[in-house]
């Protein structure tokens, strides 16, 4: 058997062959060339790591302007051009060879580099791999160099020239020029078949180092292309970079936070969206010491982090600028340098962690509000309310085949409301007073320095996983991306949604009390609070409720004061000081627990802020602390916290409002012939139940059915309370047939 045709084969295991017995083979020292391809394989991976590389040399030499042009994905054509302070000439003819670098002397300068670049590898390994033109010039030169490289040495731009840089005119700066990336390794070169996915990775590398470098302009685009894909000015701050490369509709939602540990020693500053936005896919900006890098340990951190905040699929955007001790932080443990380490990465993670955490807790929980009421029934200020747009972030649409009629949406937020379409009955009052008066009564809120507590309660944790238990997915993706359309009856508490290509009634009142018992849930410890100043007296109130049930045929009942066969008169003053002495000898735990401050002296000084924007009916309050006694299992803590909560969202539901006063038959019949009736003759309304209508509507269009977007989980238990009305599909179908 021939011995070299064996070579590299494997033998047969039936052992019919037998064994060739072969020197061992001997060791030799590759050649230069096949090292410094195999090197550049690992360093260059794909054209966005060759920018990345020529973006942070780029950074290193102070540049304040960058500019890059990208043709057919990088493949063809990648140039950036930047106005730092350039490359001396006499350095030109060992730039691009292996382990050159102006960053690093010994090896213990690793410890403290606080350069992008340290190993002198990078244009090297281009100049094995594409043909890699340099044009330099110092700001004491008279001219500008330039120079072509192949295989890490200087070449002559064409066959017969001088290999020598040669002089030309040219601005302050370098020019790095790649052509024809992997022309020389096949194999890569046909990996990569989609240019516009490679042109989006560059662009998603380039956004990154423009949102992070702030006092450096950078702009990116196509060869060919008259549009930036990437434009950032020089003078932005972060969250103008931001807004230029994502968006206003995450930019708008940011918040900034800032931690340091001086016994840990690092410093992290950065942005994150709050419980408003979320997206499909986690968006995490990291630099650590200013190097894009990746960490799938704080990318998991982020993600459970977020988790309370957000529904079931969505994910939050965040930018992170960690700056950690350089003794403490080893770059050179990947090729790209895409990863690093760090010492006390877990508690540095935490830390973090923590500061997100208390930011997003911060920034929609009010503590306190101040009101002049005295007794229940008194008139309410509406509330101030700060909208942000829709709230629904949606990625842009990329263009694609025309989609059916009968699958266009056909509303939009920011078009015409169908209650624009309604006549309004005008009164006296409706014509003097002006915006501002209208406005002029809103809540105060004030803020405390309170720190938000962290729920550990077993029986708390596992009410929550309750509620998870008994979602229902599609009605809560339906909430998530519905489209409020209007008020349908105040009186039985019904309003249009559209979600999708459907039409829906839902029954407000239900949606609100499962949003408020699971807002209770959420923020259990971290209500804030409605403050009553003066303070109100617990038994004035608990008698009001008590002679309204009296008065009223209920099923209201307390302990077991009717379970006896025959029918007896119910005590009701026995059942307020039941009421009042359960609730004053609680007032510890309700008030930690729920923010309803009870004083040793029965006297009522606040009670739980589930939601800023909206203030419940305080007519319903007495009602409300009266059920707290029979309604309330105060003997077992699940069911305690349970209980309670009911009893809290059912006080926070909006109330039935009666309908809106009918036009006179006069009236009526001027608004059939003309112009709209006069407000003589007009029916007059209450002047409580008027504020209180035009209020709730603005809330329940502007804060609640937002908040029901942003964070509802709906349950099996709101089918009962959703009804479609109409398809778009189905009316399609319908027509059809005529």
């Amino acid at each position: 058997m021939d011995q070299e045709s064996s070579r590299g084969t494997k033998r047969k295991a039936d052992g019919t062959q037998s064994p060739v017995v072969q020197m061992p083979r001997r060791i030799k020292a590759l050649e230069e060339d096949v090292v410094n391809k195999i090197a550049a394989g690992e360093i260059i991976v794909a054209p966005v790591h060759a920018l990345k590389e020529l973006l942070e040399n780029a950074v290193d030499a102070g540049s304040i302007s960058i500019e890059i042009l990208v043709k057919d994905g990088g493949l063809k054509l990648l140039q950036i051009t930047d106005n730092g302070h350039g490359i001396n000439r006499d350095d030109l003819p060992i730039l691009c060879e292996r382990f050159t670098t102006s960053k690093l002397k010994a090896f213990e300068d690793l410890t403290s580099i606080g350069t992008y670049g340290f190993r002198g590898e990078a244009l090297a390994s281009v100049s094995h791999i594409a043909h890699l033109s340099v044009t330099t010039k110092t700001k004491d030169s008279n001219c500008a160099w330039r120079a072509h490289y192949a295989d890490g040495k200087l070449v002559p731009a064409k066959p017969g020239q001088s290999p020598q840089p040669k002089p030309i005119a040219g601005r302050g700066g370098t020019q790095i020029t790649v052509e024809d990336l992997f022309y020389n390794v096949p194999t890569r070169r046909r990996a990569f078949s989609s240019p516009s996915e490679e042109y989006a990775k560059i662009l998603d590398m380039v956004g990154r180092y423009a949102v992070h470098c702030s006092g450096v302009a950078f702009s990116c685009k196509k060869h060919g292309d008259s549009t930036m894909g990437i434009t950032t000015p020089v003078s932005a701050s972060t969250l103008d970079r931001i807004r230029h490369i994502h968006g206003s509709a995450v930019a708008n939602e940011l918040i900034e936070f800032k931690t340091s540990d001086d016994r840990l020693g690092f410093t992290a500053t950065g942005w994150t969206s709050n419980a408003n936005y979320h997206v499909k896919r986690i968006m995490l900006v990291l630099f650590i010491n200013h190097r894009a890098v990746e960490s799938s340990a704080i990318k998991k951190a982020i993600e459970q982090l977020y988790s309370p905040f957000l529904p079931k699929g969505g994910h939050p955007f965040i930018y992170l600028s960690l700056e950690i001790d350089p003794v403490r932080v080893d770059v050179n443990v990947h090729p790209t340098k895409r990863e690093v380490h760090f010492l006390n990465e877990d508690e540095i993670i935490e830390k973090i962690g923590d500061e997100v955490r208390n930011t997003l807790a911060k920034v929609d929980t009010s503590r306190t509000f101040m009101t002049q009421t005295l007794l229940p029934g008194a008139g309410v200020p509406p509330p101030s309310i700060t909208s942000n747009g829709e709230g629904n972030n949606v990625p842009p649409k990329t263009p694609g085949q025309k989609p059916y009629e009968n699958n266009l949406v056909r509303t939009d937020a920011k078009l015409r409301k169908i209650t624009s379409m309604l006549h309004h009955t005008p009164t006296a009052e409706s014509n003097e007073k002006t915006p501002a008066e209208k406005q002029s009564g809103d809540p105060e809120y004030e803020y405390t320095d309170r720190e938000p507590v962290a729920c550990r309660l077993t029986t708390i944790k596992e009410l929550r996983a309750e509620v998870r238990g008994q979602m229902h997915r599609e009605l809560t993706e339906m909430f998530a991306g519905h489209t409020f359309v209007g008020i349908v009856d105040e009186r039985k508490r019904i309003a249009a949604i559209q979600g999708g290509v459907r039409l829906f009634l839902v029954d407000y009142g239900m949606v609100c009390n499962e949003y408020f018992y699971q807002v209770g849930l959420t923020d259990f410890s971290n209500f804030g609070s409605i403050r009553f100043d003066p303070p109100l007296n617990l038994r004035s109130l608990l008698s009001i409720a008590a002679k309204y049930e009296k008065e009223t045929p209920t099923t209201f009942k307390y302990s077991n004061a009717m379970d006896t066969d025959e029918p007896s008169p119910f005590n009701w003053a026995e059942a307020i000081n039941k009421v009042e002495h359960q609730l004053i000898s609680q007032r510890e735990m309700v008030h930690e627990y729920f923010s309803l401050d009870i004083s040793a002296a029965g006297e009522l000084a606040g009670i739980p802020l589930l939601m800023k924007g909206y203030t419940p009916s305080l007519t319903k309050l007495p009602r409300f602390l009266l059920r707290l006694g029979p309604y309330v299992n105060w003997t077992d803590e699940k069911e305690c916290f349970r209980t309670f909560l009911k009893e809290l969202a059912d006080f926070y539901v909006p109330e039935s409002l009666p309908p809106e006063p009918l036009l006179s038959s006069s009236a009526a019949a001027a608004d059939d012939n003309g112009p709209p009736p006069p407000p003589s003759l007009v029916e007059e309304e209450d002047p409580e139940i008027k504020d209180r209508r035009a209020q709730l509507r603005r809330v329940l269009e502007h804060v609640m059915f937002p908040a029901f977007r942003a964070r509802l989980v709906a349950t099996r238990r709101l089918l009962d309370g959703v009804v479609e009305v109409a398809n778009l599909k189905g009316l399609y179908r319908v027509f059809e047939r005529c």
